[in-house]
């Protein structure tokens, strides 16, 4: 039953490959305990799952990856109870841990201006990556979003995009006049090259003229902040952390990065207020004569 269930997160929920993959390890990690204790999976109660986080506990896992885990079981056996294999979902009623507060990476307004100066634009695969860059910074949208982008969901006239997100749903989000000449420049030269005469209903295209994986973008975000001479790791994530840090610096509304984002709780939005409040209180103390004594 785990591969049907990992089939219909897939395709008809659209997540993610790594999502899934993650669901895979969490939910197969859970039988496995099963199996070793001899705990049947289609009669498991609340005893069998204290054990279980009693395990966890034991293996000194996080608070954040027993979060993960519950989560992934929660909607496993929600899946199991909708199948009619079990008569109730068991997880329905635990509660997750609550999370160890971790501010996420984010990039300065110095720091992503020298990741876009490093980019050549001056080849088809540099205006390429220059595209998946501004797209990435300029929107906030995921990676799986990225990948995913159709020539259809662009509205060149009002720079809207249709995003498609986790579980399909869908919202729009706005893009400025830097994007536009990126995205006109790669869509009339660059891609036409990238596909050879081929034909791709997909935005971002490899160097075969076919569509790019998420592998493909985290390789050249990667080369990108190398040849930059930033120090630390940046991944294609941190550019959404980014985006959502320098609207709220600029002045935006929580409710409005929430949308976005495309974040279903307000709660997970909440916490780029964290790093605008670390950035604010820097501010106050380097700039007011009266924030320290001589």
């Amino acid at each position: 039953m785990k591969e049907k269930f990992l089939e219909k997160i897939k395709y008809e929920y659209n997540y993610s490959d790594l999502t899934i993959k993650g669901y895979d390890y969490e939910i197969t990690k859970f039988l496995e305990f099963l199996e070793n204790n001899n705990f049947d999976y289609k009669k498991v109660d609340s005893n069998i799952i204290r054990k279980y986080l009693k395990y966890l506990d034991e293996q000194k896992y996080k608070k954040n990856s027993i979060s993960k885990n519950l989560s992934a079981l929660r909607s496993y056996y929600k899946f199991l109870n909708e199948e009619k294999i079990i008569l109730n979902n068991p997880f329905k009623i635990i509660s997750n841990p609550k999370k160890d507060k971790k501010l996420p990476d984010f990039l300065n307004y110095e720091e992503i201006n020298k990741i876009f100066d490093a980019i050549d634009i001056s080849t088809p695969l540099g205006l390429r990556n220059r595209c998946i860059i501004e797209i990435l910074y300029d929107t906030g949208v995921r990676v799986n979003e990225l990948v995913n982008l159709k020539m259809k969901d662009i509205d060149f006239a009002n720079k809207t995009i249709n995003i498609y997100g986790k579980g399909k749903k869908e919202r729009i989000v706005y893009y400025g006049d830097y994007l536009k000449e990126i995205l006109n420049k790669y869509i009339n030269d660059s891609r036409k090259i990238l596909l050879d005469k081929k034909n791709s209903e997909y935005l971002i295209l490899n160097n075969n003229g076919e569509k790019i994986t998420t592998r493909g973008v985290e390789y050249v975000v990667d080369k990108i902040v190398n040849e930059s001479c930033i120090k630390h790791k940046i991944s294609p994530h941190v550019l959404r952390h980014t985006f959502a840090t320098h609207m709220l610096n600029g002045g935006s509304d929580i409710k409005t990065i929430q949308q976005l984002l495309g974040h279903e709780s307000l709660s997970t939005t909440g916490i780029y207020t964290h790093i605008t409040n670390d950035v604010l209180r820097s501010e106050y103390l380097k700039n007011h004569p009266r924030s320290k004594m001589n």
